[in-house]
């Protein structure tokens, strides 16, 4: 469904990315809703940095959501935003609903945040090819939050924080810098 939009793209790219965009769209309200039942059902260790963290990545996802939507409203077209299409829509697998502790849920949001970021990249090539730089600089702005967001959750993956890091030397010098291990290894 379209309508009129003055908008000065052909009609035919407007219609690709309003496609992208109602994908993107369903993915965005998808996500959101799994984060949210991760945050709902997180237990263990961390629980309430990961509750919070869970949270904010869910608030990420519905604004970008609304980004979308309004996007797509612009180029002249119809915003699919309901949560039956954005199930029917998404590009996303199913939550492992297996999931209870941390790290089940850390590694499930991981892969589902991820597949966005990576979809968010195909967009913005998409709306570079059809020479939309107002879709790409949404797309580009989404895709470093996102990206922030798997930072943030991939760190809790990563066990103790010192391992395999490296340490800078001190006090100036040609000293190499010593990986964590390293001193470990020299102190014990």
């Amino acid at each position: 469904m379209y309508s009129t939009s003055h908008v000065n793209l052909p009609q035919n790219a407007r219609e690709e990315l309003i496609d992208m965009l109602n994908t993107l769209l369903a993915n965005a309200v998808d996500l959101h809703w799994q984060v949210k039942q991760a945050h709902w059902n997180i237990r263990g260790t961390h629980f309430y940095s990961r509750h919070l963290l869970f949270d904010e990545v869910a608030k990420h996802a519905r604004k970008h959501a609304d980004s979308y939507a309004e996007r797509a409203g612009a180029l002249g077209g119809y915003a699919q935003g309901t949560i039956r299409l954005a199930s029917n829509n998404s590009q996303l697998p199913e939550y492992d609903l297996q999931a209870v502790d941390g790290e089940a849920h850390i590694r499930a949001l991981v892969e589902r945040v991820g597949r966005y970021a990576s979809s968010l990249r195909d967009g913005i090539t998409k709306s570079d090819e059809v020479n939309d730089p107002v879709t790409a600089d949404i797309l580009t702005q989404t895709l470093g939050e996102t990206e922030e967001d798997l930072w943030f959750l991939e760190s809790h993956l990563n066990g103790d924080a010192r391992v395999g890091t490296t340490v800078p030397p001190r006090g100036g010098g040609n000293r190499r810098g010593r990986t964590a291990e390293d001193i470990s290894q020299a102190t014990t």
